[in-house]
């Protein structure tokens, strides 16, 4: 049997492109990180397809296009997700071990339902929220707490405080030795430490540095807000032309963060991501231990990243660079050369192809061959479509990217906005009055794209389906523990204590 290098992912959710130290950010600590940028190749123009939670995560594990996933949003499915495997093909989790992989996956997955069969021999879940009583009796972190730390099985949310306080500066209420993060790395080492003569295909799935913004100590003291740099923010006009920006900020408290507030908040983000940057080092260290250390093939990334108060607005779902744009390493140092970095046009969907090619039976799907290009066998993809949003309705938004050009298209309102990321990295001008030829170029191309059953709904025979512009009713979500039977604010306050 031909010799078969194993195989590690490791994913963040919701870290911007641009918190790496070694990739220039002069404000942020991350050793291990910038271990892994010496390890191998920087893709410096990665994305998130649709830059929200559940639909990123089934890009990486159908290495299928949302536009064939049929998942466009938290909650909108065009098929249910139950046929997907049937769809778009096995599992990556499955398909790596039917190619003779000993496989795990630990940490948040959020697939639907929730503890669904992802493939892996060894599926440890850590879910942000339960849904009932039974969820959080089944989550395998929750489950460590109750047992083996029940002085802390009280708390409601054990990764921080939601709802009103998703935006508000945090520390974490369990130290650093039991937090989720520190939980996935103690596990993932355990089965990186485990060997049954077979390679291995680890995934470990961080829930940070996702909000709340709630570092454990010390690191919630690690950055001083007053040496953090303020949001870049534009004109509104520019900047809240996708509705979905505004009606997000209203949701989940964050209509009105000061420029001084969104500082401290990103210091403990920041505090955040220098503490799962310790914990991936533990889960380095593990690989390194092995004999095999050179011949495994590492990859970093992210699901999306997060507004953090630039262009006016906190979460994701958009396609601005710093909610869509990723950090991706991938390191193999038996066949990749260390410290190298690759501005070619990359996503999540290639992570698939990765994998299966590593493994000797290349499967792109629907990704570009990234190992392909660093090697010069494969040319780069010349565009890259991302989607939010059910096709056919106000929701619906789309980017194309092409060369040092971003076309943006929101359905509400049929508006449209062209970037120039050379000379506009901040994306403040929008130039779809200035460039109408690479605009109608742009706009044709993602209508070709788009030519397909789950994204016809978005066109009007054949060109983009532009909706009269209609504001969304604001509201607030609610996130409270669930499992516990907390659904809301009491009508009285007095309730809470009865």
């Amino acid at each position: 049997m031909p010799h078969k290098p194993n195989v590690l992912f490791v994913m963040t959710d919701q870290q911007r492109f641009d918190t790496i130290a070694a990739l220039g950010n002069g404000l942020i600590h991350t050793p291990n990180l910038d271990r892994l940028v010496r390890r191998g190749v920087s893709f410096t123009n990665a994305y998130s397809t649709c830059p929200v939670c559940l639909p990123a995560r089934y890009t990486v594990r159908t290495g299928r296009e949302p536009l064939v996933t049929g998942t466009f949003s938290n909650s909108y499915y065009a098929a249910p997700p139950a046929t997907m495997e049937g769809r778009c093909g096995p599992f990556l989790a499955r398909q790596m071990g039917g190619l003779g992989y000993r496989t795990f996956g630990i940490g948040k997955f959020h697939s639907d339902p929730w503890d669904q069969d992802l493939g892996f021999d060894v599926q440890l879940h850590s879910e942000e929220l339960y849904e009932d009583a039974r969820q959080r009796e089944r989550d395998a972190f929750a489950r460590f707490i109750r047992e083996e730390h029940p002085e802390y099985d009280w708390i409601d949310m054990l990764q921080g405080e939601r709802t009103e306080m998703y935006y508000v500066p945090q520390m974490s209420p369990l130290p650093a030795a039991l937090t989720v993060e520190s939980w996935a790395a103690d596990r993932a080492v355990e089965q990186l430490l485990a060997d049954d003569g077979r390679p291995f295909f680890g995934f470990v799935s961080f829930v940070g540095p996702h909000p709340p913004c709630a570092p454990p100590q010390p690191y919630n003291r690690m950055y001083d807000p007053d040496r953090m740099p303020n949001p870049v923010v534009g004109d509104l006009a520019v900047d809240h032309a996708d509705e979905q920006i505004p009606w997000m900020n209203h949701a989940i408290w964050a209509e009105d963060v000061s420029p001084s507030w969104a500082r401290i908040l990103r210091a403990r983000y920041y505090g955040e991501i220098s503490y799962i940057d310790g914990c991936l080092g533990r889960i380095l260290d593990a690989v390194e231990r092995r004999p095999d250390a050179a011949d495994t093939v590492i990859c970093f990334f992210a699901d999306h990243g997060d507004l953090l108060g630039d262009h006016h607005g906190w979460q994701k779902e958009c396609f601005f660079e710093a909610a869509a744009r990723t950090p991706f390493l991938v390191s193999w140092p038996a066949r990749l050369a260390g410290g190298t970095r690759s501005g070619e046009l990359a996503c999540l969907t290639d992570l698939f192809g990765i994998a299966t090619t590593a493994a000797g039976a290349p499967e792109l799907r629907d990704g570009a061959d990234l190992l392909g290009q660093l090697a010069g066998t494969a040319a780069p993809r010349r565009t890259l479509l991302g989607t939010y949003g059910q096709p056919g309705t106000s929701r619906f938004t789309l980017m194309l990217r092409s060369g040092t050009w971003k076309y943006i298209f929101i359905a509400n309102g049929g508006r449209e906005q062209l970037f120039d990321l050379a000379h506009d990295p901040a994306e403040r001008e929008n130039l779809a009055g200035r460039e109408p030829e690479v605009l109608a170029g742009l706009r044709a191309v993602a209508e070709r794209q788009l030519a397909v059953p789950f994204g016809a709904p978005a066109l009007d025979n054949g060109c983009l389906r532009r909706l009269d512009y209609e504001p969304r009713a604001r509201r607030r979500v609610l996130q409270f523990d669930l499992s516990r039977g907390v659904r809301g604010f009491p009508e009285h306050p007095s309730d809470v204590l009865s």
